[in-house]
């Protein structure tokens, strides 16, 4: 869906929200906390900003972010999880200001970490940016996967099928879904005014996911760490513009 100008306004103010979520984040992860910890961090520039959660209470999720350590791909719950020196920790957050949804993640180090550790996230942040630059008027949306792809692949990683981006706005959720891989077809011509989330997840092993018994956390199938980057973009005159920068 092209969303107006109002509507695009709405979405830059909740990336702006996301953004600090990220910041004040980042800035405690540290060996000693806690994923709860985290998670009340990102509350607090919530509850600060007027803005609410669109994680919270989705299909029962009952956190403000997803915290997923080390091989853990995406929606875990923040816990009593301890970070310790040389994880890595991916921050999944999301925000609402008037009705207009705003969505991100980041992994990072906790510590020093192992120079493969180092090189997935590199690359799994440098294959989100290779998507970002396929969001133009004009171009079809499945090319962002594709160039995903080529940045993983060729590092030597994989993407997960699984999960991928997805359109937003009125809801964190929308059509059509952003796979992270070529999925055989172009898909949607883009054009002025569409809003994406763009979420590359990849694996240092296999792409084969589980999920735990709490029917939320998502594990790389071979034990393998896992990074997960996401911005929300818009597809603008003058190119890609994201919001959760």
């Amino acid at each position: 869906m092209r969303r107006s100008s109002d509507e695009l306004n709405k979405m830059r103010k909740a990336g702006k929200v996301v953004a600090e979520m990220h910041e004040k984040t980042r800035a405690a992860i540290r060996p000693g906390t806690t994923t709860m910890q985290l998670n009340e961090i990102a509350a607090d520039v919530l509850a600060k900003r007027g803005a609410r959660s669109n994680f919270l209470n989705y299909h029962g999720f009952p956190a403000v972010i997803c915290t997923s350590p080390n091989n853990m791909i995406v929606h875990g719950i923040p816990g009593d999880y301890t970070l310790e020196e040389g994880d890595i920790i991916s921050v999944d957050a999301g925000a609402i200001i008037e009705g207009y949804h705003g969505d991100a993640a980041y992994t990072a180090g906790v510590g020093a970490i192992s120079d493969q550790a180092k090189k997935l996230l590199e690359v799994t942040e440098r294959s989100l940016w290779a998507g970002i630059e396929q969001l133009v008027k004009g171009q079809r949306l499945h090319e962002v996967g594709r160039a995903v792809q080529n940045v993983a692949e060729a590092a030597g990683f994989s993407v997960v099928r699984e999960y991928v981006g997805h359109a937003i706005g009125t809801e964190m959720h929308e059509s059509p879904q952003v796979p992270n891989y070529w999925p055989g077809t172009p898909g949607p011509t883009l054009k002025e005014g569409m809003v994406f989330a763009i979420e590359p997840m990849v694996n240092i092993g296999s792409y084969e996911t589980y999920t735990l018994d709490d029917g939320w956390s998502v594990m790389t199938e071979d034990g393998e760490l896992s990074a997960h980057f996401e911005h929300t973009i818009a597809v603008t005159e003058n190119g890609p513009e994201v919001f959760t920068a």
